[in-house]
């Protein structure tokens, strides 16, 4: 470090406390200097997501995160849509095989025992996760992966199957609250999500907002998209889209693998800078 640039004793604690504050405060490095970041993502791999969300993104030229459980019947009844998605850049995501989820857990009648975290292994979820990314990049091609866990829940029978399998993907969404707080403590297995469901599109656009306020990222989670289940309306998605589409300047939506590889990449350099 150079000497002008070292700490000495006489300079006031007051002034070190500022200096650091402005470093911490610092804002996260967005492309194009961009004030946010925006992950807009789907699970289940729902007909209404290809019916409906994927025509709505291209129409407005954005790119999305569609999150598959590969036992869906749309793998199975229009697997060359999803194929036609991936090519079109819109990012296949690891929802796991056979959406196992807790049925501990309040409201969770609807978990079948042959789908149930509670009853499965660490290492059949590893496996069953690990055979998913082998699955998705048979039909993209492409080996950085991102997860979003299903129902965010990660206890299996005999511990937390995501630990075991986090460093085989860029980032993972579990956590609740879409808006990201802070990048420096950004946890990337354990991104938080909004999940939104019923809601209006200014509330939806509020939440990006939130998120150029802050300098951070807000990050979607939709299922039925004017359809389905868990589902938000086509108008509400749209003003969304038509929201983000108008600012680009604002906003960088773009598949989560690609925000979250940039994430890794700015966080490296800070480190590597003297």
């Amino acid at each position: 470090m150079p000497r002008s640039l070292r700490p000495t004793r006489r300079l006031p604690l007051a002034l070190l406390l500022v200096a650091t504050h402005a470093l911490a405060a610092e804002p996260f490095a967005w492309p194009g200097g961009k004030r946010a970041a925006v992950s807009l993502a789907y699970d289940d791999a729902l007909p209404s997501q290809l019916d409906h969300a994927i025509p709505a993104l291209d129409r407005h030229g954005l790119k999305g995160s569609f999150y598959l459980t590969l036992a869906s019947d749309t793998l199975r009844t229009r697997r060359q849509a999803w194929v036609d998605a991936a090519r079109h850049g819109h990012e296949l995501g690891n929802h796991s095989l056979f959406h196992q989820c807790s049925s501990s857990l309040p409201d969770r009648a609807w978990v079948p025992p042959h789908r149930d975290l509670d009853t499965t292994t660490v290492a059949q979820m590893a496996d069953q996760v690990r055979l998913a990314n082998v699955m998705l990049a048979a039909l993209d091609g492409r080996s950085d992966r991102t997860m979003t866990v299903p129902c965010g829940d990660t206890r299996a029978r005999d511990g937390d199957y995501v630990a075991a399998v986090a460093p085989e993907f860029v980032g993972i969404k579990r956590g609740q609250g879409g808006v990201v707080a802070d990048m420096a403590a950004l946890d990337a297995s354990a991104v938080p999500v909004d999940v939104p469901v019923d809601v209006t599109g200014e509330q939806l656009i509020a939440r990006v907002e939130e998120a150029a306020r802050q300098g951070t990222m807000a990050n979607f989670t939709f299922h039925g998209i004017g359809g389905d289940y868990l589902a938000v309306s086509n108008d509400a998605h749209e003003a969304l889209l038509r929201h983000l589409a108008a600012h680009p300047d604002v906003y960088w939506v773009a598949p989560f693998v690609d925000i979250m590889r940039h994430v890794a990449s700015v966080r490296g350099a800070r480190t590597a800078s003297p």
